[in-house]
């Protein structure tokens, strides 16, 4: 495996792991349950999907360990555990990944404002932060990811206790904005990109929010001004009503919707239950692909490698779109989404 450091400055596309909730709600946890609590309660459970995510390819795996600060966990009683439960999530995905994979300590919002939006003052956010950040550096982690922040100032003391934690291990660090490419504060992503720098992240980017098709237009408009490595984790994009299912744009919302429509080659986002499963789906994406190439922001024909690995093509097929190093979730959805969304790009020019 390359070290995550080397990763971030080779140029390259790299691939990270999807969804640990929809995995894990999909092997029957209901969601009145503290997920994060799983790594201590149910450890081969969340192991397994880690192990599904490194089987089906993923570079960087994430800990579970999203919701795992003291406020969040205080819902459950468990904020006296918080150092714990991210120790332990560090050490799980280490044993899952078995040094073919990176281990990035995953950070999410506390659930509550700070101020100026709500009475939580800036210092005590950071040393909320800072508690989940030492409990990840103690189970090894290669580095953090900060993910789902809406509030830049939120995202700012997460970074700067991941940083007094840690000041070595890089930070990527990810916000999640609508389909107008702002933050629910109105925070334009050229700020986002503009701010994370400014503050020493090592990746910055967008996660979650409405879908592939608006995240790539976030992230072109990130690509003009950042200098560092851009990350984009979509999700399949806002829930809409299909007969009697949700699905979510084009992209069904599980399997189980899968198992209800004639046709069966369509994916979630992050259900990778093999790599024979992910590797026919990238195929099936890109198979159309080989024999004319593509064309990319700049107007230049670029023809995919016949031949080649399915996964080597999604990255060359994402290198196509986003021209700068880009770190996406491993998602046959997301190929499916992308094309529909490149050919009203190409109408366009």
């Amino acid at each position: 495996m390359k070290p995550l450091r080397d990763m971030l400055g080779d140029g390259g596309v790299h691939v990270l792991d999807g969804a640990m909730g929809t995995m894990l709600y999909s092997r029957g946890v209901f969601v009145n349950v503290c997920y994060d609590e799983l790594t201590l309660k149910q450890p081969a459970l969340v192991q397994e999907v880690h192990e599904l995510y490194v089987r089906a390819g993923a570079e960087i795996l994430e800990t579970n360990t999203f919701g795992a600060n003291p406020v969040k966990l205080s819902a459950f009683g468990l904020e006296e555990r918080t150092e714990e439960i991210n120790r332990a999530a560090g050490d799980l995905a280490h044993r899952a990944a078995r040094g073919r994979a990176a281990v990035v300590g995953a950070i999410g919002p506390l659930g509550i404002r700070i101020e100026p939006w709500g009475p939580t003052a800036r210092t005590e956010a950071v040393a909320f932060f800072a508690r989940q950040a030492t409990g990840l550096a103690q189970g090894g982690v290669h580095g953090f990811i900060l993910e789902t922040f809406s509030d830049l100032e939120e995202i700012h003391a997460a970074l700067e206790a991941a940083r007094s934690v840690a000041p070595d291990l890089p930070v990527v660090a990810q916000m999640t904005v609508g389909e107008d490419g702002a933050t629910s504060y109105g925070t334009p992503v050229e700020t986002i990109a503009a701010r994370l720098i400014e503050w020493g992240a090592d990746v910055v980017g967008l996660n979650c929010s409405v879908g592939p098709g608006p995240m790539l237009e976030a992230i072109e408009r990130m690509a003009e001004l950042s200098t560092r490595p851009l990350s984009a984790q979509p999700n399949a994009g806002l829930p809409r009503s299909v007969g009697d299912r949700l699905a979510r744009q084009a992209i069904l919302s599980g399997l189980e919707f899968e198992a209800g429509t004639p046709n069966g080659d369509l994916l979630c986002d992050e259900i990778v239950d093999s790599s024979d499963e992910m590797d026919a789906a990238i195929a099936r994406r890109v198979e159309a692909l080989t024999s004319s190439g593509l064309v990319n922001a700049a107007g230049n024909r670029r023809a995919l490698r016949v031949g080649a690995e399915p996964l080597d093509l999604f990255r060359e097929y994402m290198a196509t779109f986003c021209r700068e190093q880009v770190h996406c979730h491993l998602s046959p959805a997301l190929v499916q989404n992308l094309e529909q969304h490149w050919s009203a790009h190409e109408r366009r020019l």
